[in-house]
């Protein structure tokens, strides 16, 4: 496979009334074409905000540190040919950190999308379904006809399996159900085309049916037009479904990542376990809840972030923070105990 987008130290600080704090701390990952990567961890984990950096989102005053590569699209890849360039991986791709806001607007949407958590929030209430997908194309394809754009904005809505798109096309976002707003925000994201597809928990707040549809429906087109799928959630039964791999995060760094079916499968990392052990099963009659909370982002362990919740702490855990470490092929944890 091709690696798409290669995260590489990325590190985001906010300033705070109590000082600069790290939501993400010194985060590196893989997603190749093709590819699902299922990104999970507890609310106040970081997840969402590394999202937003690699959407370029982040609010005003944080300072950004380390590298997120956009592999080359098929235009770039036709002139690095020309010239007989041979580049391994991402090399020379885009570095997402260092756009600044006019470079952004030909890449976001058009290279890399997001489906947002809530679409009741993120539509626009008082404009058309349609006329919210055809802005979307325009601001990449200014020069479409008008009629061109209309097409375009329907075969969207049909894409992300919406029946009758003409006549949804022409209706308000209140007029839909929680899943046709979400398979509308995803119609939206796919429209100019984009390479790159961040879904940020789109099954939030959805009745179990309509969740299975629009999982069906992600896995579905990531397959069918190659998306590199960037899926967050702190559900691991949703993970099982969707994802190829899985990087779980905890206060602001990846503490463990491997192909989905062996780290759901043998967890190396005693949070992982304790979300494992936290998430429902019908084998499962009795939940075992990991116990404590997040650590406030002002006041994060010196050593393991984990180690004021884990049973399994050593003295060295407090030391310092743990490596990455190999427990199998292409599965790796932070923890002294691997």
């Amino acid at each position: 496979m091709t690696c798409l987008l290669e995260v590489r130290g990325l590190t985001v600080e906010l300033p705070t009334p109590a000082g600069w704090v790290r939501p993400v701390n010194e985060v590196s990952l893989h997603i190749d074409a093709g590819e699902s990567l299922g990104l999970v961890g507890e609310s106040g984990s970081g997840k969402t905000m590394l999202a937003m950096a690699l959407m370029g989102l982040l609010p005003p005053g944080a300072r950004v540190e380390g590298e997120a590569l956009l592999g080359k699209d098929r235009k770039e890849v036709a002139e690095v040919k020309e010239k007989n360039a041979r580049e391994p991986g991402v090399a020379g791709g885009k570095n997402l950190l260092a756009l600044n806001e006019r470079q952004w607007r030909a890449v976001r949407g058009g290279q890399i999308a997001m489906v947002f958590q809530e679409p009741m929030t993120s539509l626009n209430p008082v404009m058309r379904i349609g006329r919210q997908i055809e802005e979307a194309i325009r601001a990449h394809e200014s020069r479409l006809a008008a009629g061109d754009v209309k097409r375009r904005a329907a075969e969207a809505l049909g894409r992300a399996a919406i029946p009758e798109p003409q006549v949804r096309a022409e209706q308000f976002p209140h007029q839909l159900s929680g899943g046709l707003r979400q398979r509308a925000m995803i119609a939206m994201a796919l429209a100019a085309g984009p390479r790159f597809l961040i879904a940020d928990e789109p099954t939030t707040a959805l009745d179990v049916t309509v969740q299975k549809q629009i999982l069906d429906l992600l896995d579905h087109l990531r397959r069918e037009l190659r998306l590199a799928l960037l899926f967050i959630t702190h559900d691991l039964g949703v993970v099982r479904q969707v994802a190829d791999r899985v990087a779980v995060m905890y206060a602001g760094r990846i503490i463990e990542e491997g192909p989905a079916r062996q780290v759901l499968a043998s967890p190396r990392h005693p949070y992982t376990q304790g979300l494992l052990n936290a998430s429902p099963t019908l084998e499962r009659g009795k939940l075992s809840p990991i116990p404590g909370s997040v650590p406030q982002l002002t006041a994060v362990p010196p050593g393991c972030a984990f180690e004021p919740r884990c049973s399994l702490r050593r003295a060295e855990c407090v030391a310092a923070v743990p490596d990455l470490r190999v427990a199998d092929q292409s599965h790796t944890a932070r923890c002294v105990l691997v």
